[in-house]
């Protein structure tokens, strides 16, 4: 009866659940990127300080998720893998000149960088935040087998117009990767964009319990099993005496 009662013991153990994104910047570095009048409380500002400013305190906030970079110009290239450690794309950041690939704007191409980095994440949110001021002028690569990929590895596309050259091409882009795009006139705008998209896509930590039940009707089945042998044995004992 105690078997079959089946005692119980129940344990309660944490459970850290934590849910980061991989997330990748892809910024246009072209020449187009050194103009001023961007920040409308310092004309002198260029466009590519105003992003390093920007930028630099969007990567300091996502501290629980993997941050990478891409900047493109005539080509694409990385400048920081992914990785938790956001001091390493924070000083590279800052270490970025107008030029350094090129003055055209291979934006395209830069999409397929970004998802060469996210293409083996295990991660369940996969995000590229592309930011560019200009058409494309330099890609390679057809827009159309980058969408696929993009869309066949679940990567979102946020995407950033500096003013509205080229917004058709990214409202595209993001459309086709169930995301947002967005237009920046200003430093301010720009600031504001980077905090939608950071409450679009929030990192978790959550903190709570599983129940785990542990059975032990196996040790009184036992039991009972031993008394019932040594009985039959008793038994059978007394029988031939």
């Amino acid at each position: 009866m105690i078997s079959l009662a089946s005692p119980t013991l129940i344990k309660q153990i944490p459970d850290d659940t934590q849910h980061s994104l991989d997330i990748v910047l892809s910024l246009d570095t072209s020449g187009s990127m050194s103009l001023n009048g961007f920040n409308e409380f310092d004309y002198n500002q260029s466009r590519w300080s105003v992003v390093q400013d920007v930028a630099s305190d969007f990567i300091k906030k996502r501290t629980k998720d993997r941050i990478s970079m891409v900047i493109f110009g005539d080509t694409s290239a990385i400048v920081s893998p992914l990785s938790y450690d956001n001091t390493s794309p924070l000083s590279t950041l800052q270490n970025i000149s107008i030029g350094l690939v090129g003055r055209s704007t291979a934006l395209i191409d830069s999409l397929a960088t970004a998802t060469s980095l996210l293409q083996y994440s295990l991660s369940s949110s996969k995000l590229i935040i592309l930011l560019s001021d200009g058409d494309d002028t330099a890609s390679k690569l057809p827009l159309e087998i980058v969408l696929t990929l993009l869309q066949k590895h679940h990567i979102k596309v946020y995407t950033i117009a500096i003013g509205e050259s080229n917004n058709n091409l990214l409202q595209l882009i993001s459309s086709k990767t169930n995301a947002k795009s967005f237009i920046a006139n200003n430093k301010k705008n720009l600031n504001e964009v980077y905090k939608e998209i950071s409450s679009l896509e929030l990192s978790t930590h959550k903190l709570s319990t599983i129940k785990v039940i542990e059975y032990f009707y196996f040790y009184p089945l036992v039991l009972s099993l031993f008394f019932a042998l040594l009985i039959a044995y008793k038994s059978r004992n007394s029988e031939k005496i």
